[in-house]
């Protein structure tokens, strides 16, 4: 039997099974394909994130010249953005996992029992694995953890990407374009549709990634929809895809239900709702709270009869403390108010929303800052934006007042 038996082998199973290797825990792993599998979507984060984590060798790229684009006019961000080297990082922590003496089983899991000292899972073959705690990154749809019910429909981000070579540049070279919300590639009748922006970046040797995404919308957007608006963009731009390297279909739940926080299983990532419900960033939250998470469950088996419910519970009072639920529910709030917005006001919006002081949009974006601040930057927000925008915010308040309640009484 092991410490901690850890389901899925993506971003979130290696970090958490390296860190609780780290931690001096005996870890096993059970994974539907191999942990070395590349994995196939890029993931950018902020250079800063990863500096105050002390991960900096870690980025495949940086930017400086980091911009969003709302209208004619560029907006520079002033704050360096990074694409992680996916394959080192991978490759870092299976080391890591390899030298802890991780040992990582393919498989499916299928159900899980508990009892008094252990957890048991069975995987789809009929094989048993027992351990003192069990935690669930099997993705944003898991296999072990259980949700209440959605009551509406859950919004997805989509987003279809190409990494290749252009008959010109697609945005400018040594750019990275964080937004960019312009409509004018599309036909007139086809503007009122759900708002899609280009995520784009020069890669070097005039290789670029470009990206159509829609940030949320339920139902998600199509891909084929994405792809064609992505080719309309580039066309409007007298740019055509002369090589293609690789092809991203990245598509996730913003806003999936909370996990019960009273089950025996622990989730982490998508399996724990991590995702940033206003702007589908998990990466960074990942590398943050891993480690504590990882110490609270290392000082909770200390306890040699400490069952798998009491140190679930430790573990999901550490991921998900008051406040940080509190701030989850106002950054679902926001997300209902982006969803609203056509793609004028979404140009207002963020147009106001970069204007406001770096710390404040930049803790706002990581999920770094505390209640008060995120709180008092809105409130800086609504002041300054346009009246089209404010009326969306107040009408939001009536229709999802709900959320702000649960900001003030969780």
């Amino acid at each position: 039997m092991s410490d901690v038996l850890v389901i899925g082998s993506g971003p979130a199973g290696l970090s958490i099974a390296a860190a609780l290797g780290q931690r001096g825990l005996s870890v096993e792993g059970i994974t539907a394909i191999d942990p070395a599998q590349p994995w196939p979507n890029t993931f950018g984060i902020w250079a800063d994130e990863l500096a105050n984590l002390g991960l900096s060798d870690f980025l495949a790229h940086r930017w400086q010249n980091t911009i969003v684009q709302m209208g004619e006019d560029a907006f520079p961000l002033q704050r360096d953005y990074g694409l992680l080297n996916r394959d080192k990082l991978q490759s870092h922590w299976l080391a890591q996992g390899q030298h802890h003496g991780i040992r990582w089983h393919q498989g499916k899991a299928a159900e899980v029992s508990h009892s008094a000292r252990r957890s048991e899972v069975i995987d789809q073959s009929g094989k048993a694995y027992s351990a003192r705690l069990v935690i669930d990154t099997s993705g944003h749809h898991p296999v072990l953890i259980a949700r209440p019910p959605a009551l509406k429909p859950v919004a997805y981000q989509a987003a279809y990407g190409i990494v290749g070579r252009f008959s010109a540049p697609p945005i400018e070279p040594g750019q990275m374009v964080l937004m960019d919300y312009r409509d004018d590639y599309l036909p007139v009748p086809e503007r009122p549709l759900p708002p899609t922006f280009l995520y784009a970046m020069d890669l070097g040797d005039d290789v670029y990634f470009v990206e159509e995404t829609s940030l949320a919308h339920a139902p998600a957007i199509r891909f084929e929809t994405l792809e064609r608006r992505l080719h309309q963009r580039l066309t409007k731009r007298g740019v055509t895809v002369v090589e293609t390297h690789h092809t991203e279909r990245c598509l996730f739940p913003m806003n999936m239900p909370l996990p019960d926080f009273s089950q025996s299983v622990v989730g982490f990532g998508g399996a724990a709702s991590m995702v940033h419900p206003a702007t589908g960033y998990m990466m960074g939250s990942l590398l943050r709270r891993g480690p504590a998470l990882a110490r609270a469950i290392a000082q909770s088996l200390e306890a040699s009869n400490a069952s798998p419910a009491e140190v679930a519970q430790k573990a999901w009072q550490t991921l998900w403390p008051t406040e940080r639920l509190r701030k989850h529910y106002l950054y679902t709030f926001g997300l209902e108010n982006l969803m609203a917005f056509n793609t004028h006001d979404l140009q207002q919006f963020f147009t106001s929303f970069f204007e406001l002081s770096q710390p404040q949009w930049a803790g706002f974006l990581a999920d770094t800052s505390t209640l008060p601040e995120i709180v008092q930057a809105m409130l800086v927000l609504f002041g300054r934006t346009s009246n089209p925008v404010r009326w969306g915010l107040m009408s939001s308040v009536v229709s999802h007042g709900n959320l702000l309640r649960r900001t003030l009484t969780t």
